[in-house]
C-alpha cells in the first residue's frame, strides 16, 4: 500500500476501497476470535511481506532525493517525531485511557510515514516524490526513534523493552525495505508483473494484521469503546492539520504542505500494532489497528477534496 503507484484492476479496487476491506477485516476479526487469535504469530512476518512490497517500489535514486532536499525532509520527519508521540501522549492523558492503551498510542505516533501515504498524496495532488522521500527517511530513522520515543512518553507506565523492539524493527522493516529495494534495482526489468501485484499483497497482508489484532482484542473492545475511538479520530485529525499549518509556518508552498500534512497525519499503524503485540500485552495493539481503520477514511476523503482544488502556491 505504500506506493507511488498502484498497476492493475485488481490493486486498483484494494487499494481504492482499502477503507471498506479494512472495515470487513475488523468484523471478521470481531466474529470469529477463537480462528484468528491462533495466527498472532504471524503478525510480524505479514508486516515483513508489506515492508518487502513498499521497498520494491523504491528505487536508489529516491534515497538519493532525502540527500538533494535535506531541509525538508528534516522539517518533515521533525514535524512528524515531534508532534505525533506527543499529541498520542496528551490525548491518552486527557482522555484517561488505561496504561496499555496509552502505551498503543504513543507507538501509533512513534511509527514511521504511513501504509498508504503516497498514494493518497497522488490522489491529493500533493508531492508524490517528496512523500516517497519522507515515508523513506521515516522508515529507516524509525529503527531508532520508535523505541527510543516509545520509552521516552511510556516508561513511567509500562517496561518498555527497547532493545527487542530495536531488534524487531531491523528485522521487519530495515532488512525486508533494503532486499526489496534492492530486488527492484537488480531484478525489476523481469520482475515486472510480479511488482504489479506487490502493492495488493501488502494490502492483504495489513487487512490479515487487522483482523489478528481484532481478535485478539475482541473481548475488551466493548470495555475500551467510545473514548479509544475519540483518541484515534483526534490523534490522526491533528497530526493532518499541524503538518499542514506546520509546513505553511515555514514558508512551504500549499502543495507540499498537503504532502507534509499526509506524511504526518498518516502513520504505519501496522507496525504499531504489529510491535505492540509482540512487546506488550494484547490491547496495546488497539489503538494501531482502530488507526489503520481510520487514517485511510480519513486520508481518502481528505484527498478527494483537495483533489477538486487545484494546488496553488499561495
Amino acid at each position: 500500500m505504500n506506493h507511488g503507484h498502484v498497476d492493475g484492476p485488481t490493486g486498483s479496487v484494494l487499494t481504492r476501497l482499502f477503507p471498506l476491506w479494512a472495515l470487513l477485516a475488523g468484523l471478521i476479526g470481531f466474529i470469529a476470535p477463537e480462528t484468528l487469535s491462533n495466527w498472532r504469530a504471524a503478525v510480524m512476518p505479514l508486516l515483513g511481506v508489506v515492508m518487502f512490497g513498499m521497498g520494491a517500489t523504491l528505487r536508489p535514486a529516491d534515497f538519493r532525493a532525502i540527500v538533494r532536499r535535506p531541509a525538508l525532509i528534516g522539517l518533515g520527519v521533525c514535524l512528524q517525531f515531534g508532534l505525533m508521540p506527543l499529541i498520542g501522549w496528551t490525548l491518552a492523558h486527557a482522555l484517561a485511557l488505561p496504561p496499555e492503551l496509552l502505551v498503543g498510542m504513543v507507538l501509533v505516533g512513534a511509527a514511521p510515514g504511513g501504509t498508504a501515504s503516497n498514494v493518497i498524496c497522488y490522489l491529493a495532488r500533493g508531492d508524490v516524490a517528496l512523500s516517497i522521500s519522507l515515508t523513506a527517511a521515516s522508515t529507516l530513522l524509525a529503527v531508532v526513534l520508535t523505541p527510543w520515543l516509545t520509552w521516552v512518553y511510556a516508561d513511567a507506565w509500562v517496561t518498555v523493552p527497547v532493545g527487542e523492539m530495536l531488534k524487531s524493527i531491523a528485522l521487519v522493516v530495515l532488512l525486508p525495505v533494503i532486499a526489496g529495494v534492492a530486488v527492484n534495482r537488480f531484478a525489476g526489468r523481469w520482475l515486472g508483473q510480479i511488482q504489479s501485484w506487490m502493492p495488493s499483497v501488502s494490502v492483504l497482508a495489513i487487512l490479515v494484521i487487522i483482523a489478528i489484532v481484532v481478535a485478539l482484542n475482541a473481548g475488551r473492545l466493548g470495555t475500551v469503546g467510545l473514548g479509544l475511538v475519540v483518541a484515534v479520530m483526534l490523534h490522526n485529525g491533528l497530526g493532518l492539520t499541524l503538518g499542514y499549518w506546520g509546513a505553511r509556518a515555514f514558508g512551504q508552498d500549499a502543495v507540499r504542505a498537503r504532502t507534509l500534512a499526509i506524511e504526518v497525519g498518516m502513520q504505519n499503524s501496522g507496525l504499531a500494532a504489529a510491535l505492540a503485540l509482540k512487546s506488550f500485552p494484547a490491547a496495546a495493539a488497539l489503538p494501531g489497528a482502530l488507526f489503520s481503520v481510520w487514517h485511510n477514511l480519513s486520508g481518502a476523503m481528505l484527498a478527494a477534496w483537495w483533489s477538486r482544488r487545484l494546488p496553488t502556491n499561495a
